[in-house]
Parts: C-alpha cells; sequence; structure tokens
C-alpha cells in the first residue's frame, strides 16, 4: 500500500497519489490517505465496529469516487472513523461493483489526534488510470 500527498496540485485543497498493485490495493491506500488527512494517527482506531459496503457504477473511476465519499459519510453521518479491513472489486456486464468490510470505531476527540475535517472528494484532477506497476489514482479533497 503507498500514497504520497501533493502540494503542487491544488492551494486551498488537499492532494493525494495513491497507488497498488491491485485495484483492491489502490482502493484501500486511497481510503487509508483520506482517514489520514481526518486522524493524525489512524493505528490508533480500535477495529470495534463493523461496517460492509456494496456499491456499483458504470465506471472505475466514479466507483473509486463513491467508495471515498463513502468514507466522509461515516465520519460525518455516523461519527465513525473506519479502515479497510477486506475488499473486492469487479466487473460484469459494463458495471463495476465493490464489496468491502470497514472496521473502525466512534470518533473520540480525546483519544484521536484530529486532522483537517474534509467536506468532499472532489472531481477536480481526479484520475485513475492503470500503469506498469499496477493502478495510481489521483485525489483532490475539499477542505
Amino acid at each position: 500500500m503507498s500514497f504520497s500527498y501533493r502540494d503542487d496540485m491544488a492551494s486551498a485543497d488537499i492532494a493525494f497519489q495513491a497507488q497498488g498493485k491491485t485495484i483492491e490495493e489502490l482502493f484501500s491506500s486511497a481510503w487509508q490517505a483520506l482517514i489520514e488527512v481526518m486522524v493524525n494517527d489512524s493505528k490508533k482506531i480500535k477495529k470495534s465496529i463493523t461496517r460492509t459496503l456494496d456499491l456499483e457504477q458504470t465506471s472505475l473511476p466514479m466507483l473509486l469516487l463513491i467508495f471515498l465519499q463513502e468514507a466522509l459519510f461515516y465520519k460525518d453521518a455516523q461519527q465513525l472513523f473506519l479502515i479497510v479491513e477486506d475488499i473486492a472489486v469487479s466487473h460484469e456486464a459494463g458495471s463495476y461493483s465493490l464489496k468491502a468490510t470497514l472496521k473502525g470505531e466512534p470518533i473520540i476527540k480525546h483519544k484521536h489526534r484530529l486532522g483537517i475535517d474534509v467536506k468532499a472528494v472532489t472531481l477536480h484532477k481526479f484520475n485513475l488510470e492503470r500503469t506498469d506497476h499496477g493502478w495510481e489514482a489521483t485525489v483532490v479533497l475539499d477542505i
């Protein structure tokens, strides 16, 4: 799993590039990058709560976008920080689907060193592509 933050792409937002040898590893890396913007030490997130995701989209980039938006939904609507435990992406009949198991815990301000509150995952410079080494995505977050 690997990702790097890009401060040369957006001045009022946060940008990152995530990589993975497989599409599942890329999705996990992008989710982790997003979580680590919001909480400074994601290793302290206890895996006491489980949520499952079952998503479908007509394109792989849009599947990644809505997958990342789910992290913000859980943070804002359910006050949860979740980490990807297991993920599978498949393609069938012109549709991409994702099944994921997420584990985490409620946001505890005195336990979690909160980072930046992300408002949205944007389409600005959003990109997902296959590379010689696997997969890479560029994501800009609205903060």
